[in-house]
């Protein structure tokens, strides 16, 4: 009874608000007619949050490890998953359901199983997690293990790890990724590491494992072990004579090169073929994989079912997209996950771009973390976001703080390779520390569900679905993006370098001018486009549709140039604007320039140096190793860095200044000139790079506030 009432209460508000394609600053939209909300009505109706439940654990008994789970890139597991999900989109009633092939590397993780003697004599046995690497011991194997601390340079140039097993304590959050102490213990010729997650990862409970993607060769194996394990090889390791121990080790971890998986596509078809709407979700996990993303699969599934239940008929075609290998799936890159992803918008389907209007994509969609739900979203969709959030049913118990909208898409989940391609895209953001507990670690199973966050969420997005679909044009409004651009400049670092911010600045109100007759003119169309929808007058829908096709077909056009043009990566993977690189490092640099001016060496290390680009890495691992994970990223091919291709914009290479200023920090009266001499060089490089990089903005914008008048016009 409270679901009916809730729902009741969503329709009563609903036909108060306005709809999410008039906006909130511009469209003329009427109350939606009875038609429409009986069609938003019958679907809510027909939701069956048990199904999606069933489906979510039926997903999860497809595993590589039979003790741990894993269903990973191009493994039997995950290609026997995505022929379920095919015969199940073909069950559920979509239709031109198929299998679209995708050329990754693969991943087959079967088991690592480490037995020893504990310190008090007792027999252990160790089940460990896996990363995306090279190793089988083709049956119980002996070994020594040697504990390295943290893995560096330092922690392991004392040891003789050649063909040992190195236990390292890593904290994947704050300090290094696994391939950096994976690699320099792969240099000294240990035959893996064992990583103990040290706070950052797996926080929920000492007998965690956890994996995350590798970024790093297959020819450096790691493994994850728990601290409860990791604890009771440290005791019979001190324990010891030698400081070493014997264990037998039994695994089997394999990476195959160019091979196959699929991403599994169903649709409903609408009256405009040309036109769609993109649902997501990947299909590959570790563990269990319950949340992530087993729910979600289902979700879209979910969602999908009870629109075709419904008997909705759509405007556009709805696409239902299963992904593979979002975790991973390309060895030895630093852009190394959301492959599936990747292939499916830029190799299997790049038509879709300039005909999919949005994307949804779902992540994680079945926990109750905190008072307040997020939807993360391409900047351009924050306006019709905050226009459909009224719009939002409730269930009780979840979620009443309402919902955030955060902006703007980052390279976390697949939205970000979809957006890149011009398909706008958000996705469900979760907030809370599930990422530092629970997150790709064993614990993420089947009692972290709550059934009232899962139903939220089909009721939301099965709705902006049919909201999307009521558009006639992509609901684009630029002005957030930017205003964002404007509020990242840095007047006091362009001024110390004579970079002219005035310039900057001034082409980003013009854009933001062009921004906002463009959006107001893209939600006016869309809210009489669905005013004549909703009112049932199907030929003056068609005539607006037609009406707007170039308008349509102008706003992708120019989102895409937007993010060929406006959207890079810093070296830890972050969104940010070109200018932001240069900026971040000049004003980096000018304080470690002070620093050593000042005599304070370890200031310039704690407070600057670390902050440009990667050179947080040389402080810990040797030349051979930074230099190889600033290479990969630099000097690969396009088709390996897939969408970190060309998005780091430049390197400064701080390694030797960076070691000498460690070895006079603390020194009285140290002699830092030749350092000095190095950064300003490096300084000056910077302000150059600035320069170029922000008068290509300028270019940019201009060309893009020439796009968005002539949208407009």
């Amino acid at each position: 009874m409270k679901k009916i009432q809730r729902i009741a209460a969503f329709l009563a508000a609903a036909a108060l608000a306005l709809t999410a394609c008039s906006g909130q600053n511009g469209g003329t939209s009427s109350q939606p007619e009875t038609s429409y909300r009986a069609e938003q009505q019958a679907y809510l109706d027909k939701v069956d949050v048990d199904y999606s439940y069933e489906l979510t654990k039926k997903l999860t008994e497809f595993k590589t490890n039979e003790k741990l789970g894993y269903r990973t890139a191009g493994s039997e597991a995950e290609i026997a998953a995505g022929e379920m999900l095919k015969e199940e989109m073909e069950k559920i009633g979509l239709q031109n359901v198929t299998k679209d092939a995708i050329t990754l590397d693969t991943w087959t993780f079967e088991k690592a199983d480490l037995t020893f003697q504990a310190a008090d004599g007792q027999e252990k046995t160790a089940v460990l997690g896996g990363y995306h690497t090279n190793f089988d011991t083709q049956g119980p194997r002996e070994y020594t293990v040697v504990y390295a601390g943290r893995g560096t340079a330092a922690d392991l140039e004392p040891l003789d790890v050649t063909g040992k097993l190195v236990l390292v304590d890593i904290n994947q959050s704050e300090d290094w990724w696994i391939n950096y102490p994976a690699y320099q213990a792969h240099l000294k010729g240990a035959a893996a590491v064992l990583a103990m997650q040290d706070g950052g990862y797996a926080e929920i409970s000492p007998d965690a494992l956890n994996a995350q993607d590798v970024c790093g060769p297959a020819d450096a194996p790691a493994f994850s072990i728990s601290q409860t394990n990791a604890g009771a090889l440290k005791e019979a390791i001190a324990a010891s004579e030698n400081g070493e121990i014997t264990v037998t080790f039994d695994a089997k971890s394999e990476v195959g090169l160019d091979g196959t998986s699929y991403n599994i596509v169903g649709m409903i078809p609408g009256k405009d073929p040309d036109a769609m709407v993109m649902v997501s979700a990947h299909y590959d996990a570790y563990f269990d994989g319950f949340q992530d993303d087993s729910a979600a699969i289902a979700l879209m599934m979910g969602i999908a079912k009870g629109l075709v239940d419904s008997g909705y008929q759509p405007e556009k075609t709805l696409v239902f997209c299963a992904m593979a290998a979002e975790e991973w799936g390309m060895t030895n890159t630093r852009y190394d996950w959301s492959t599936g992803a990747y292939k499916q918008v830029f190799e299997a389907h790049p038509e879709w771009a300039g005909k999919v209007i949005a994307n949804i994509n779902f992540e994680m969609p079945a926990l109750s973390i905190g008072d307040t739900d997020s939807i993360r979203t391409s900047y351009e969709l924050k306006r019709f976001m905050e226009g459909f959030l009224p719009t939002i049913p409730t269930v009780e118990g979840v979620f009443p703080g309402g919902v955030e909208i955060i902006v703007p898409t980052q390279t976390w989940s697949d939205d970000f390779s979809i957006s890149i391609a011009g398909i706008p895209a958000s996705v469900n953001a979760l907030r809370g520390d599930f990422s530092s507990s629970i997150y790709h670690s064993q614990f993420d199973n089947e009692d972290t569900y709550s059934r009232e966050a899962f139903l939220f969420h089909h009721y939301m997005y099965g709705l902006m679905v049919m909201e999307y679909d009521h558009c006639a044009v992509s609901p684009l409004d630029f002005s957030a993006r930017f205003a964002a651009l404007g509020d990242s400049v840095d007047k006091e670092i362009f001024a110390a370098y004579k970079v002219d911010s005035e310039a900057l600045l001034a082409a980003v109100s013009a854009a933001s001018e062009a921004a906002k007759a463009a959006g107001d003119k893209v939600f006016e169309v869309n809210a009489s486009y669905a005013d004549a929808l909703h009112q049932g007058d199907e030929a003056k829908a068609q005539e607006i549709l037609d009406g707007s096709s170039a308008l349509g077909d102008g706003v992708l056009a120019t989102f895409k140039l937007a993010q060929d043009d406006l959207v890079r990566l810093t070296w830890e993977d972050s969104s940010i604007f070109p200018h932001q690189h240069a900026q971040n490092n000049l004003a980096n640099l000018k304080g470690a320039i002070a620093s050593l001016e000042a005599g304070n060496g370890q200031a310039a290390l704690d407070e600057y140096l670390y902050g440009v680009d990667n050179n947080w890495y040389a402080y810990d691992f040797d030349k051979e190793t930074f230099t190889y994970f600033t290479d990969y990223v630099l000097n690969q091919p396009a088709d390996r860095l897939m969408w970190g291709a060309g998005r780091v914009v430049g390197h400064e290479d701080l390694f030797d200044v960076i070691h000498a200023v460690q070895d006079k920090a603390g020194t009285e009266g140290a002699d830092y000139t030749e350092e000095i001499a190095a950064l300003k060089a490096a300084e000056a490089r910077q302000a150059q790079l600035l320069d170029r990089l922000v008068q290509e903005e300028i270019a940019s914008l201009e060309e893009l506030a020439a796009q968005l008048n002539g949208l407009a016009a």
